[in-house]
């Protein structure tokens, strides 16, 4: 649905590519100071992104500790960006994108209503083969619509911090 756009450029970002090991940054993601190559490397692929799409499973009322980890690792990279959900699970998965909406407030991300909330039973066959319903091609137009909106609208405060990041 995204590459049928020409409102935006979307890139998949698995975060099993960046072999990131449980949050091993001597400081914390606030202060910029990091000191292992993966998290440099983390950093300046998250960097170059005006918005987000996350994708989440629900385990037990939440994210999976990977996505979550993989937030936490970065601050400012975050920063003034919109993000979306596409969730899964039993129950949608709704519960785990509420659980980051409060994670997206503490990092500066804008967080668009849209959600595309996907059911293990009626979404998926035999709880592994993606099949969604034709419902949510408008659940996700919707959801990109609006954060291609925001992340348009974020970009003149990005670029204030930006100048006064170079300024300090």
């Amino acid at each position: 649905i995204a590459t049928r756009r020409g409102d935006a450029e979307y890139e998949i970002v698995d975060i099993a590519d960046f072999d990131l090991p449980l949050l091993d940054e001597p400081v914390p993601p606030s202060m910029g100071q990091y000191a292992n190559e993966h998290t440099h490397t983390w950093a300046a692929k998250i960097a170059t992104f005006d918005g987000y799409v996350f994708v989440t499973p629900e385990y037990n009322h939440s994210t999976s500790g990977a996505l979550k980890n993989a937030i936490d690792y970065l601050y400012a990279e975050w920063n003034n960006k919109a993000a979306g959900f596409v969730s899964y699970g039993s129950a949608s998965g709704t519960r785990a994108v509420e659980h980051l909406r409060l994670i997206m407030a503490e990092l500066q991300i804008a967080d668009v209503r849209t959600q595309v909330a996907l059911s293990l039973f009626t979404d998926f066959e035999n709880f592994t083969t993606f099949s969604p319903g034709a419902h949510q091609e408008s659940s996700v137009s919707g959801m990109l619509d609006q954060l291609v909106a925001w992340s348009n609208a974020l970009a003149t405060l990005r670029a204030v911090s930006e100048d006064q990041s170079t300024a300090a």
